[in-house]
């Protein structure tokens, strides 16, 4: 796997480095800048790209958008910053995933792979400060089943649509065409909307749960 790590920080590289690729299985690129960072996605072609959002001359969020944009690779946002708008901004401009840098490094390996695998990874307590600095409307997601639900609410717990299936004993195919009807209900047209959704929707489904225990 090719993984690019955009920091600043010289020693935040190369502990990425260091925990990233310890025996060298993956091919490790680091940029300092947003620039440096764009002719060597260009150059390499990532898998992966480890982005910290606070960079010096093009900011972190700009050029999260023009390396989702050139379709230069998947985008794991990794940053000391852990405020719902700023989580809310990378999703929204394409980041694939959101983790602060006082994550356990076994978080940190566990979203790179992730994401690398296709699935979107937003840390825990990140994705319960989205949902509770914007719940969704329940009026809104009264309108799926049972089943849409629930694949909702493993959408927000980071699997892919293949590990979707198999947690639920079903096709692939089957998941996506409930991903398609989901999105058409809740009138959404991307795949990050519906994650944001879907992160709200699991916060709905505790809340829930936890007033029947109570009740």
């Amino acid at each position: 796997m090719r993984i690019l790590v955009v920091d600043d920080h010289a020693l935040v590289r190369q502990g990425l480095r260091r925990l990233l690729a310890p025996e060298g299985e993956h091919a490790i690129t680091e940029a300092a800048t947003g620039h440096e960072a764009l002719a060597l996605a260009e150059h390499v072609r990532p898998h992966v790209i480890v982005l910290d959002l606070n960079l010096p001359g093009l900011g972190g969020l700009e050029l999260l958008k023009r390396l989702v944009h050139a379709g230069h690779g998947r985008v794991l946002v990794l940053s000391v910053r852990d405020e719902p708008q700023l989580v809310r901004r990378a999703l929204a401009a394409g980041a694939e995933g959101y983790i602060t840098k006082s994550a356990p490094p076994d978080e940190v390996i566990t979203a790179v792979r992730r994401v690398s695998q296709g699935a979107r990874y937003v840390e825990a307590h990140l994705a319960q400060a989205l949902a509770l600095d914007e719940p969704a409307a329940s009026s809104t997601l009264e309108a799926l089943t049972p089943r849409e639900l629930e694949i909702l609410r493993l959408l927000a717990t980071g699997l892919s649509l293949e590990q979707i299936g198999a947690e639920l004993g079903v096709t692939y195919k089957t998941v996506a065409n409930n991903c398609a009807t989901i999105k058409s209900k809740l009138g959404v047209s991307r795949t990050i909307d519906l994650l944001r959704l879907a992160i709200d929707a699991r916060e709905m489904s505790d809340r829930r749960a936890s007033g029947a225990l109570n009740g």
